[in-house]
């Protein structure tokens, strides 16, 4: 991969994408797809708001990486970006994190001992690792921390949920609504996958007076105006 490279940045809705989109000067460029759009940036950057969820975000992200494929023009990157919920003390609201796994965290089955991943029933895959080195390269330009993101059909609401998700995933930082589906449609045309999460609020019982969605928004931002580069000049050889 070389400066050229272009990456597909995918958020749950427009908000998410406009602030993205701040660390690329310039005018962006809307290119229509079907049941999404894109801003294509002078950067090399497509920024696509793909939905709220993880199969509205996997069948938003695979149509704009097919599109891109059949014209031509692959890309050689796909970024789940976004806010999230951030499991306490470890990711405060504010902070920044990188997933070097993601993972669905309620794909499988409820039975009388408790929950039991997809995999552990024989089908399909529960997690994503993305690039050591693409980490590591978040890491030390964003000081992000990173860890394993929970992708969740359900929001996290209580205590007792938290503790669960928790128990089941001792390593995770962050939960959101998009990243295994995402990434899911990333392994389907092959291409590497990275997901990074600003903090909005914690994991555990719904509180809105302890949302900070503009910091994290803000924390959004700056981070890809300090990762940019990095992700351009990502070689896949580098791992």
């Amino acid at each position: 991969m070389n400066a050229r490279t272009r990456v597909l940045v995918a958020t749950a809705v427009p908000a998410e994408r406009d602030a993205v989109a701040r660390a690329f000067p310039g005018a962006a460029e809307e290119v229509r797809l079907p049941g999404a759009t894109l801003l294509r940036t002078d950067g090399g950057h497509d920024l696509l708001a793909a939905g709220v969820g993880p199969a509205l975000a996997a069948a938003s992200t695979a149509t704009a990486l097919t599109a891109a494929a059949l014209t031509g023009t692959p890309y050689g990157l796909v970024v789940s970006a976004g806010i999230g919920g951030g499991f306490q003390p470890e990711a405060p609201v504010g902070s920044l994190v990188v997933a070097d796994a993601i993972t669905a965290a309620d794909l499988g089955a409820d039975t009388p001992d408790g929950f039991l991943p997809v995999t552990d029933l024989g089908f399909g895959t529960v997690t994503h690792l993305p690039s050591n080195s693409l980490v590591r390269g978040v890491v030390e330009a964003t000081g992000a921390r990173p860890g394993t993101v929970l992708t969740v059909s359900t929001v996290t609401g209580t205590a007792a949920r938290a503790a669960a998700l928790r128990e089941r995933h001792p390593r995770a930082l962050a939960e959101g609504m998009e990243g295994f589906g995402v990434a899911e449609a990333a392994a389907a045309h092959g291409v590497p996958v990275l997901e990074i999460r600003a903090v909005s609020n914690p994991v555990g019982p719904r509180d809105r007076a302890a949302w900070r969605i503009g910091d994290a928004l803000a924390a959004l931002a700056g981070a890809f105006g300090k990762i940019a580069p990095a992700l351009e000049s990502w070689n896949t050889h580098d791992d």
